[in-house]
């Protein structure tokens, strides 16, 4: 009992001291401004803890957009403040928000990630997180641009076929949720590692889903937390990394391994502008980064493209009528190619407006690199500042009947700009957007040409944590096609 109560009388005095530097760091944060003008309007709840919890809490019940829609009908429409992570925050709303915001990157603003971040990926300690995502912009072009990733279809359609026979074939119901996760992490691994054994895929990947479900979390480092599991697993994975790595190096100077054959040979043999190489801690974290943008976003999409073609069975029928089009253009055994997805047209508006109504990437941040004045308010230096997708992507504004599931909406030249953001934009827009499209479009016709399905819990609660996800793995029964091209 003594034990016990000590303890919490320890945790009692250090949620204190942490409360009393939070305030003393906030207050001056907070009171640095000098235009004169006033913050924006809002609140910054708990110390320490702020909003976070109820910001966290209503994407874990399946209704991100509250936090969001709430605070700009109570305070202002455009921005307000909040305390999020730690950090005083404006929460910048609607397509002018993030107009601002892309169009001012490393003039007023810069990028700023939350401190599970830095902890979990301790290279980026030796910089910071900033300077490793420039360093990753640097590396990636020549493999994710559009004509590069041509020569991954038929490797993304090979996988996806391997997958559906291991995981689907035979089976009259399954969980698509992590079906999906499974099969984005199996492209990941070959794509960026050459990695396709399945079951050293599996081996990876179990640590790495416990690793980026708390990425973004609560920094508190305490036994149960999620970001303290996300801190070991992501120590399984390095270490796991450092043997594929050094194994990669070895193959590299005995010539048994390409130069070009995946980002990682890429990686190894690139050196910076004083001819400095990455270490191997430096590579294992770009790589754990890598997987995450490659991985969760993905299979988040994937799933909810599962869940609307149940639901809309006339969109579902449109889909298919494209998609066996292109099947029965195929030689028997012959892969997918890039003029077959650029034929899948439909499918990709499909899947947009999937993503309107279930952005896999929910927002950003960003951190004010000086004081500036925004819709009246000031924003002071050091502020973090957040852009939400909810607010254009549900917004009747920019999109009339958010509620609607019309993928009319992305014909033509698609919606106006800003209002539509599952990928950021300015600068800071995903390098990854062409790569996911290809693996979204890949899984979308290998499904549709074997199967039509229906879901098992028509009710299925979704939740955001940090992606969006059904909260039972939206398991759903298969029929399959009489014949399968």
């Amino acid at each position: 009992m003594e034990l016990f109560f000590l303890c919490g009388l320890t945790l009692f005095v250090l949620f204190v001291i942490t409360s009393l530097l939070a305030i003393f760091s906030s207050s001056r944060k907070t009171n640095g401004c000098c235009s004169g003008a006033s913050l924006p309007p809002g609140r910054t709840g708990l110390p320490f803890i702020g909003e976070s919890l109820e910001f966290l809490s209503t994407g874990r019940k399946g209704h991100p957009q509250k936090f969001i829609y709430d605070r700009m009908d109570k305070y202002h429409s455009r921005v307000f403040k909040t305390s999020i992570l730690g950090e005083p925050t404006a929460v910048f709303c609607g397509a002018a928000g993030n107009k601002f915001l892309f169009s001012n990157e490393n003039k007023l603003v810069t990028a700023w990630w939350p401190d599970s971040v830095n902890k979990i990926f301790p290279s980026s300690l030796q910089t910071s997180s900033k300077e490793e995502s420039k360093k990753m912009r640097k590396l990636l072009p020549n493999f994710l641009k559009p004509e590069a990733l041509s020569r991954y279809v038929g490797v993304m359609d090979s996988i996806a076929q391997r997958h559906f026979g291991a995981h689907w074939e035979r089976q009259s119901q399954v969980s698509v949720f992590p079906l999906a996760k499974n099969y984005t992490f199996w492209v990941a691994s070959k794509v960026f590692l050459s990695i396709e054994e399945p079951e050293h895929v599996a081996r990876l990947s179990r640590p790495f889903n416990v690793l980026a479900s708390g990425i973004i979390s609560i920094p508190i480092n305490l036994p149960g937390t999620p970001f303290n599991r996300a801190i070991k697993a992501s120590n399984i994975v390095r270490r796991e990394l450092s043997t594929i790595i050094r194994r990669r190096k070895i193959d590299l100077a005995e010539k048994n391994a390409s130069p070009t054959q995946d980002i990682l040979s890429h990686m190894l043999l690139t050196c910076d502008e004083n001819g400095k190489y990455m270490d191997e801690m430096d590579v294992a974290d770009k790589i754990i980064g890598l997987l995450i943008g490659g991985h969760d976003t993905a299979s988040a999409a994937i799933t909810f493209v599962v869940k609307y073609l149940a639901e809309l069975p006339e969109i579902y029928q449109k889909v298919l009528k494209e998609q066996m089009e292109i099947a029965k253009s195929k030689a028997p055994g012959e892969f997918l190619n890039w003029e077959d997805i650029q034929k899948m047209k439909y499918s990709w508006n499909v899947a947009c407006e999937v993503m309107r109504l279930a952005p896999p990437l929910q927002g950003a941040f960003r951190e004010a690199l000086n004081e500036f004045t925004y819709a009246g308010f000031a924003i002071p230096k050091g502020w973090k500042l957040y852009w939400s997708a909810n607010s254009t992507h549900t917004n009747p504004e920019c999109f009339p009947e958010p509620e609607k599931f019309d993928p009319s909406r992305f014909e033509g030249n698609g919606p106006a700009p800003y209002m539509y953001v599952p990928f950021g934009g300015g600068p800071r827009m995903c390098p990854g957007k062409e790569y996911a499209r290809l693996e979204i479009l890949v899984f979308m016709h290998n499904i549709t040409k074997r199967y039509k399905w229906e879901k098992l819990l028509p009710q299925e609660n979704i939740i955001v944590d940090p992606m969006p996800m059904p909260a039972k793995g939206l398991p759903v029964r298969l029929f399959p096609h009489t014949t399968t091209a």
